[in-house]
């Protein structure tokens, strides 16, 4: 017998593979959490495959679930757009200026691309990335003064919608000739050289320092606070200083041209997640769907694939912060 579902479970199929995690997709389609796992059940018998599996503290997708996303995303918004034909915008005869807002590594590893795969749809769109600042990123959504937030802050408010972009997980750099590489990797060979910590908050500590302290007894040295990801890179190479960078930085940055290497940390921290935020005002204007959906695709592609080779095309260090707070100070 055909196995059958409808477009909600697959709607829910979709989110899922999208967030790995049954709390972010319950949130992000506003369903309660137990509602979700029902749905999850389901989708595992119809499917005869987990869809998602424990991997450390997270879920994670499984190989067949990542097979099948594009074309479940495909199926869903299809679906959508049957209903919403009628309203979809002349793309090509408007000319919209959308604000973002994001850190220095969101702009410095996506910003080009995004900008270009607005302007094949929309020639006449323009994009200004708005710098981080105290102001909580929900307030700069509800207010309009925001289009469209890109990082992983933890300040925003049940009401504002979220999409998941891609996770990361934390790396050193450092000069390529730094003695550490020599020597070997340990907690206890990272503690003996001085650090770096990224904060636009002057936060000196996060993440390493716990599982430092709590798990081997040590303590780093973070000699040196800045505001953005990218601010010491340059000069890096001078010093004999660790700087820790989330992984998707480190691997759009030309780290051998600029006589960088880089390291995993031997030892596991929390990844980093990633997502798009809106109002839910928003939800069901037809070009900032668009907008929303041009970013998800150009993230998640460029995530998957980095090409071989690839240097930044557009880097901004600007009033940027380290907006992922619960990972990072």
């Amino acid at each position: 017998m055909r196995k059958r579902y409808d477009l909600d479970l697959l709607r829910s199929l979709q989110v899922l593979i999208e967030e790995e995690g049954v709390s972010h997709a319950a949130r992000r389609l506003k369903m309660s959490e137990a509602a979700m796992s029902r749905s999850l059940a389901k989708l595992r018998v119809i499917f005869g495959d987990p869809i998602l599996v424990a991997s450390g503290r997270r879920m994670v997708a499984t190989t067949f679930a990542l097979g099948i996303r594009d074309r479940v995303r495909a199926l869903v918004d299809g679906a959508d757009a049957l209903l919403e034909e009628q309203d979809a915008p002349d793309l090509a005869g408007l000319s919209p200026h959308f604000m973002l807002r994001a850190n220095d590594l969101i702009v410095g590893a996506f910003g080009a691309a995004i900008l270009a795969a607005l302007r094949q749809d929309c020639p006449g769109c323009a994009i200004t990335f708005a710098p981080e600042t105290d102001e909580e990123p929900s307030n700069d959504l509800r207010e309009g003064r925001v289009d469209l937030y890109l990082g992983a802050s933890d300040d925003m408010r049940p009401d504002i919608r979220q999409q998941s972009l891609f996770p990361t997980g934390f790396r050193a750099l450092v000069r390529a000739d730094h003695p550490i590489l020599a020597e070997g990797i340990t907690p206890a060979s990272i503690v003996r050289y001085e650090h770096i910590s990224v904060s636009r908050r002057g936060r000196l500590h996060g993440p390493i320092d716990v599982v430092l302290r709590e798990r081997f007894g040590l303590r780093r040295r973070v000699v040196m606070v800045v505001p953005t990801y990218y601010a010491m890179v340059e000069t890096l190479r001078m010093t004999d200083m660790i700087l820790p960078l989330p992984g998707i930085a480190i691997d759009y940055l030309p780290i051998r041209s600029m006589h960088l290497a880089e390291f995993e940390f031997p030892f596991e921290l929390p990844p980093v997640r990633s997502f798009q935020a809106w109002h839910p005002r928003r939800d069901s204007d037809p070009v900032h769907r668009w907008l929303r959906n041009t970013v998800y695709r150009v993230v998640r592609q460029r995530g998957d694939d980095l090409p071989e080779g690839f240097s930044p095309t557009l880097s901004v260090a600007g009033e940027g912060d380290n907006v992922i707070r619960p990972y990072w100070p």
